[in-house]
């Protein structure tokens, strides 16, 4: 295979050329399986994703190209598509966290159905969109975070709990499968969240310019990218911001009998009016919203008890459901700006010095939060992730099949300079093999063959962007 050619665009490169599933350039079409130039890396990744609200398995299949270990890195999202969650398990998952209550005996089965459901969803993923199954050399599964300790008290231990076995889907599917990125995290002192600032940094670090990606999906989480001329990817800085979607989508249960499971488009929020005072107590006296980064947190802390205490809250100050959502959108956004204005500066940054903000994750899609943004960052470009190439859907999905791709290679990543350790990660989850593992492994060890360790990828160049132009038309 020869390198592929580039112009250039902004930091990055990409490839001018077909839409995503033509055989020019990288794509291989429907996925067959083709080998590489020798010594050269070639893996097609299958990233998976389950949130915490369960509406969706996001799957992303990506092929990646290095000709070397010092060249940039080469990635084209072949296809992205949204397997949706069967309800005969996404209701007893939500019912036990909600409740806290389980056994020994439902986690153990729980693990396994999970490992299925990911499992089926890989099988759905390939019929439907008519790839052979035996064309991907890898996948990436987040699998269904349970339970998130990364901050723990005097006398816990630190610890995260995501279930989706991978051996299980290892097996249905044939494919080597890598899982428990988390407890990776975890386990070299890190908190085991955000998990994306690898995909955030090598899609918008820029010469000149401070940039933000904002990410709003059940949690908020944010992550800042120096310019290349202040330290780039290598002085980059997350955390959780605290609630995104998880208290709105709540809100939309309750009053719509679970019909409703999300505010469409904001239509709700924006014809209320917001009670201001509760907002202002609610970021004023909530210890995780104050806490100082590095932090990271999940639905053992924003879940829906504590997304029913604001509810009542608001219905007893006289709120109706459309002032109520109004209410609890408007702490999302404004919990968004107060993490800028409060720990930024902790950091050495400047909200003013902040040129553009990229957004991603359900909340993205919300005027009610889009709009309010605008407003407080009058000097800051609010900006679809969709511009890089890479859809704002598609983005933790991707992240993941390029960890489980690190984790084969032993490869480290990026880490944020605020993680409560640096220490590099050279297998950053858990391996289930699959029929091909062999062959994935001999591709992994001829390159960079003879080295005892390979350089961060620190230069990604996305090929033929797989742009959603309705997305960022909704930021103009």
């Amino acid at each position: 295979m020869t390198r592929p050619q580039t112009q250039q665009n902004g930091s990055r490169t990409v490839t001018n050329g077909q839409p995503n599933g033509s055989h020019n350039g990288l794509s291989n079409g429907n996925g067959h399986h083709r080998s590489s130039t020798t010594g050269a890396l070639d893996l097609t990744v299958l990233g998976m994703n389950s949130g915490t609200a369960m509406d969706g398995i996001d799957c992303a299949l990506v092929r990646y190209y290095q000709e070397t270990p010092e060249d940039a890195l080469h990635m084209e999202l072949i296809k992205y598509d949204e397997i949706p969650v069967p309800q005969w398990i996404k209701k007893p998952v939500l019912t036990m966290l909600r409740e806290t209550k389980t056994t020994p005996s439902k986690m153990s089965q729980l693990n396994v159905q999970l490992g299925q459901m990911f499992g089926d969803a890989v099988r759905d993923f390939c019929d439907k969109h008519e790839i052979l199954i035996d064309s991907i050399d890898l996948i990436g599964s987040h699998g269904q975070t349970i339970w998130l300790l990364s901050m723990p008290e005097e006398g816990e231990t630190r610890s995260a709990f995501c279930l989706g076995e991978g051996t299980v889907i290892s097996a249905m599917t044939g494919i080597t499968t890598v899982t428990d990125f988390r407890m990776a995290e975890q386990a070299v002192g890190r908190q085991g969240a955000p998990l994306v600032a690898l995909i955030d940094g090598l899609l918008l670090h820029h010469p000149t310019k401070w940039r933000v990606c904002q990410n709003i999906g059940g949690i908020a989480n944010l992550c800042v990218i120096p310019p290349d001329s202040e330290g780039g990817v290598d002085s980059m800085v997350d955390w959780d911001c605290g609630p995104g979607n998880m208290f709105i989508d709540n809100a939309m249960r309750y009053f719509t009998n679970g019909e409703m499971e999300y505010d469409k488009d904001g239509e709700w929020s924006s014809r209320g009016t917001v009670h201001q005072n509760i907002v202002d107590k609610f970021l004023t006296t909530n210890k995780y919203c104050n806490h100082v980064p590095p932090k990271t947190t999940g639905r053992e802390t924003f879940g829906d008890n504590e997304g029913q205490e604001l509810i009542d809250e608001c219905l007893a100050a006289g709120c109706d459901k459309y002032d109520t959502l109004a209410t609890i959108t408007r702490i999302t956004a404004q919990n968004i700006i107060k993490q800028y204005r409060t720990f930024f500066p902790r950091f050495g940054i400047s909200v003013d010095n902040i040129a553009e903000v990229y957004m991603c994750g359900g909340g993205a899609r919300n005027p009610s939060i889009i709009r309010y943004l605008m407003e407080q960052l009058p000097n800051t470009k609010i900006r679809a992730l969709d511009e890089t190439g890479v859809p704002s859907d598609a983005k933790e999905a991707v992240s993941f099949a390029q960890q489980a791709m690190e984790a084969i290679l032993g490869r480290p990543a990026l880490v944020p300079i605020n993680s409560d350790s640096l220490t590099p990660n050279t297998i950053s989850g858990k391996i289930a093999p699959g029929k091909r593992w062999r062959e994935v492994m001999e591709t992994s060890i001829e390159f960079g063959k003879g080295r005892s360790t390979l350089p961060t990828v620190k230069e990604m160049i996305v090929q033929r962007p797989y742009t959603s132009w309705k997305a960022m038309q909704a930021f103009e």
